[in-house]
């Protein structure tokens, strides 16, 4: 494992952003950490700015917010991991939402713990998840 570094899920990063209960419970596990999201954590968030029609001061508080994390970028390697982990989870009868078969991908490619508040990562093979679920 890559000791002090975790992943953060996106709805980890949303709850920060918004200073909820959830996301001082979770803060706590990202503390003293290099925290890392996945690019479509990226995508994700401004996905729900652009459906919620922010304003510009709010889009400018996520984008200073983004930058309190280290952003995982893509390749060929988490592709084929993307992969298994989609087939798998097909085979299984659990299908998976493409952003969090991404997001499990990365977090099983590079040996990182994922902080998350979806159950739905249980049960991949190779993911450390860590949760308050």
């Amino acid at each position: 494992m890559n000791a002090g570094k975790v992943i953060a899920d996106t709805n980890v990063v949303s709850y920060l952003m918004k200073g909820t209960d959830l996301g001082k419970l979770y803060k706590r596990h990202l503390v003293g950490k290099v925290v890392g999201i996945v690019f479509v954590t990226v995508a994700e968030m401004h996905y729900g700015a652009e459906k919620n029609n922010w304003g510009e001061l709010r889009r400018q508080t996520l984008e200073e917010h983004l930058k309190n994390f280290v952003v995982l970028p893509y390749n060929n390697d988490i592709a084929r991991v993307y992969a298994r982990i989609v087939v798998e989870r097909e085979r299984a009868g659990r299908p998976i939402t493409w952003p969090d078969a991404w997001i499990a991908a990365s977090a099983v490619w590079h040996q990182i713990p994922l902080v998350t508040h979806d159950a739905d990562f249980h049960g991949i093979a190779g993911l450390q998840v860590i949760t308050e679920t």
